[in-house]
């Protein structure tokens, strides 16, 4: 959310990807992460939430969207971000990837923690949007 409001203050307008991998077995179908980030964000006007599957810059392309704002936490993110901007600027050499660092009180999280407290039911309250809380607190009140 950090990224989204700092990025939605800077740029025209955001579209929110987000990417339907197969590969992993997120917590969160990619219709409720839908649904949450609508919510939480519908006060901001210039910020559109959509999927996709496949590769970035082919969504980018189809959009007819030339950057990519990627959110930072810390160096390792860095390094790993690099490659995939290297990647997609090797496939499409219009595309621009801009980086921006997450403020400083959420630098040290990551979805991985938040999932882990909430699911011992520990409050997140202080990393997540409410809505979001009360969507995790369900989700694991369903899995014990």
């Amino acid at each position: 959310m950090d990224i989204i409001k700092r990025g939605s203050a800077i740029f025209d307008h955001i579209i929110v990807a987000i990417l339907n991998n197969s590969r992993k077995d997120p917590l969160f179908t990619v219709e409720e992460r839908m649904d949450l980030l609508r919510e939480t964000t519908k006060d901001m006007k210039n910020v559109i939430i959509d999927s996709f599957n496949g590769l970035l810059v082919d969504y980018v392309r189809k959009k007819h969207v030339h950057v990519i704002l990627r959110g930072l936490r810390a160096i390792s993110d860095f390094e790993y971000e690099l490659q995939i901007a290297s990647i997609n600027k090797s496939l499409d050499n219009d595309i621009e990837t801009f980086f921006m660092m997450t403020s400083n009180n959420y630098s040290f999280l990551s979805s991985s923690m938040v999932k882990e407290i909430a699911k011992y039911h520990g409050s997140v309250r202080e990393f997540v949007p409410e809505t979001v809380d009360k969507a995790l607190e369900k989700k694991y009140m369903k899995r014990f």
